[in-house]
């Protein structure tokens, strides 16, 4: 009986440590119709690293220890929240976890469309100020 009950164990075990590596894939090929012209788009899931507004790509990395990636994006990409409302580009701050939509184009990673995975109004900066007064 008792090495019924190990055999078990180990049955589970193995099950979920199957279960676990299928999980830690984090790039993916779709096929969509996102926009016309567009055959595929790759997905990409992690956080971004950089954002500058006005510039022409962001940093994404997958993993927490990855190098950040360059991807470009266009005025024609979108940036959602997780119920599809549209977002502003200036409420993209670091470690804003998200899902890239992207297609190469040639050495380039070119965005079309991002899912941030939380909504814009978990997403919040927070700063103190702290002032000091001195008296003679």
């Amino acid at each position: 009986m008792k090495d019924n009950t190990l055999a078990k164990i180990f049955a589970v075990s193995a099950a979920c440590a199957l279960a676990a590596s299928g999980l830690a894939q984090t790039t993916t090929s779709v096929t969509t119709n996102v926009e016309p012209g567009s055959a595929e788009l790759t997905t990409s899931t992690g956080s971004f690293a950089t954002y500058t507004p006005g510039g022409e790509y962001f940093t994404f990395r997958t993993s927490t220890g990855a190098e950040p990636v360059k991807y470009y994006y266009t005025k024609d990409t979108t940036i959602v929240d997780p119920a599809g409302q549209t977002v502003a580009w200036s409420d993209i701050r670091p470690e804003v976890p998200a899902t890239v939509y992207y297609a190469r184009q040639g050495e380039r990673m070119v965005v079309r469309k991002v899912v941030l995975a939380k909504p814009v109004s978990v997403i919040e900066k927070k700063e103190t100020t702290t002032t000091t007064t001195t008296r003679p």
